[in-house]
């Protein structure tokens, strides 16, 4: 209880500046929360696009239906296909002109059908990469009576290169103001240091042991950052309330998931406590001497 008094009447004895802390790391932790939020429902866009990424073979028209039914069996027990659906000519027709309605007319006067029978392939999650569906569209293609084999290879490309680019992004943002949060922890737990210098002076003097010097500095540093976070997800929570009331369009727009939450204010606790760590070592070391 001794360590929690102390790292509390540090803060009765400093407000502005302890204030001044947890508001600046709740600030930076608000920054990484809506970058954090803007990222996730980036990722759940991009994961709804993935989960449509389809390899189509299309059908010669001399292709029996024995060789079909074999060729749907073989493909659906390959560890990467979902699902195997076989389009008709005539289900292609019907689907060509429900959907593009600019060639309606084209289709509704056309006395043969021009359009192949095919297969479309849905991939699990996991072998959605342009390597997986490259070579999926190769095993495909390998059926004799499979005259082509399609999956937009430039598209899917451009799909996990975004992927990544949000990913390297996210980390170097959340790494870039992780740090500035670590930095400010750490500056607030140094002052408190050097303003209670002839205190811990005193506590060397009469054997004190480093834990006991120690342990009210890392509390308060935990706090500091644990009291950060709270107020950043509180800030960021709002924020999510009034985008989503204000902007009608935005229903579809996803709260972050409860480990996403529960993991960042964790997070802040422990940044809060390693930068206490490093100024507690490095300020009274090199103050007062080595304990």
């Amino acid at each position: 209880m001794r360590p929690l008094r102390e790292a509390l009447a540090s803060y009765r004895r400093h407000p502005l500046l302890c204030g001044l802390s947890i508001g600046a790391v709740g600030l930076s932790l608000v920054i990484l929360g809506m970058f954090g939020l803007v990222a996730y429902n980036m990722g759940v866009a991009i994961g709804d696009v993935e989960r449509r990424v389809e390899v189509v073979g299309y059908l010669l028209d001399d292709a029996s239906p024995e060789q079909i039914r074999v060729a749907r069996r073989e493909l659906v027990a390959l560890p990467a296909v979902e699902e195997v659906r076989y389009v008709s000519k005539d289900e292609a027709l019907a689907n060509a002109r429900r959907d593009l309605v600019e060639f309606s007319n084209v289709y509704g006067d056309l006395r043969v059908n021009p359009l192949p029978a095919s297969l479309h392939l849905r991939l699990r999650e996991g072998f959605r990469t342009p390597e997986a569906v490259s070579e999926i569209a190769g095993d495909l293609e390998a059926y004799p009576f499979i005259e082509e084999a399609r999956f937009g290879e430039e598209w899917v490309e451009r799909l996990f290169a975004l992927r990544r680019l949000a990913a390297g992004t996210a980390a170097l943002v959340g790494g870039g103001f992780a740090l500035v949060a670590v930095l400010l922890v750490g500056t607030a737990v140094r002052t408190a240091i050097l303003a209670r210098g002839e205190e811990i002076e005193v506590m060397q003097i009469v054997g004190a042991r480093e834990g006991y010097i120690q342990r009210p500095f890392l509390l308060e540093g935990a706090i500091t950052g644990l009291t950060g976070g709270l107020i950043a997800l509180g800030v960021t929570r709002l924020a999510y309330t009034l985008v989503r009331t204000r902007f009608d369009g935005l229903g579809s727009l996803a709260w972050l998931p409860e480990r996403w939450v529960i993991a960042g204010v964790l997070a802040a606790s422990i940044l809060g406590l390693l930068a206490a760590v490093h100024s507690v070592h490095r300020e009274v070391g090199r103050a007062y001497g080595p304990w």
